[in-house]
Formats: C-alpha cells, structure tokens, sequence
C-alpha cells in the first residue's frame, strides 16, 4: 500500500515522504496514530500545504530566535555565591542559577537551552553559549562576583 507520511516516522522516511507499507502496518499502526495517510492527488496537495505552513513556522522561529541573539549580545548578568580565600567557588555555577540571573535582567532564557562548556567553578567573568534555534546560537556574558 502507497501511503503519505504525515509526521517522521524512524527507519520510514520523513514528512511528505510517499512509501510502499504493508497494508497491516498501514491500517494497525500509521492510521490509527495519525502518522500516514493513503497516498491520493488530494493528500499530497493537503501535505504540501503542511509542509508550507511548517517552513514558515520554522521560518518565524529562527528570526525570533535571530532577534533575541542580538538582545542577549548587548545583555550580561551577575551572579553573586560565596568563595574562599583562592577565589574558588564552595560548588559550581549552573544553568539554572544563569537563567534565574537573566529573569532577574527581565529576559527569558529556558535553562535547557544554557549550554556551560567547562565548570564554573571560579570567580570571573564568562561567556556562554546559548542555543536559541536549531540553527541559531547566542552568547551570553556571566559575570560571577564574591558575596
């Protein structure tokens, strides 16, 4: 059976993909789940249009994604934690604490998105990359001061 892919299915193919399927796996699996459709002109026409519709999300997305990179070049935050005497910190700097920091600034960054490459795990100042899109990464200056 010729079917559409709606969705990406692994070891299958991708969205908008037509593939020959086993009509059993079709009917048991890819309808019920919404992952397929039976492969007609007005499927294909419908799946174009979701195709349309996704690049321009996608589209919307990367150049939010390109505005708030410009915003967090211009942005720094500080974090204040207790050290010793050598400027070592009692612990580390971790995403979390970075993200609180910036809501703190008024912009908001998803600590997922933080990415610390080596430990924090002295007083200065940092900088941090931030994967914003898929296709679009931030940096961001930490400045990590003595309480």
């Amino acid at each position: 059976m010729k079917v559409i892919l709606i969705e990406d299915v692994q070891k299958l193919g991708s969205m908008g993909e037509v593939v020959n399927v086993k009509d059993g796996y079709a009917r048991n699996f890819l309808f019920p789940k919404n992952l397929a459709r039976v492969s007609t002109d007005s499927n294909l026409r419908i799946i174009d249009d979701i195709k349309r519709k996704k690049a321009l999300a996608l589209a919307r997305e990367k150049k939010a994604a390109e505005g708030l990179r410009e915003k967090l070049a211009l942005a720094s935050c500080t974090i204040a934690v207790e050290a010793g005497d050598d400027d070592r910190l009692f612990g580390s700097v971790t995403a979390q604490d970075i993200s609180l920091a910036f809501e703190e600034e008024g912009i908001s960054i998803d600590k997922r998105k933080i990415v610390i490459e080596e430990a924090i795990k002295k007083l200065g100042v940092y900088h941090v990359s931030v994967r914003l899109h898929p296709e679009v990464t931030g940096e961001v200056k930490v400045w990590v001061v003595k309480r």
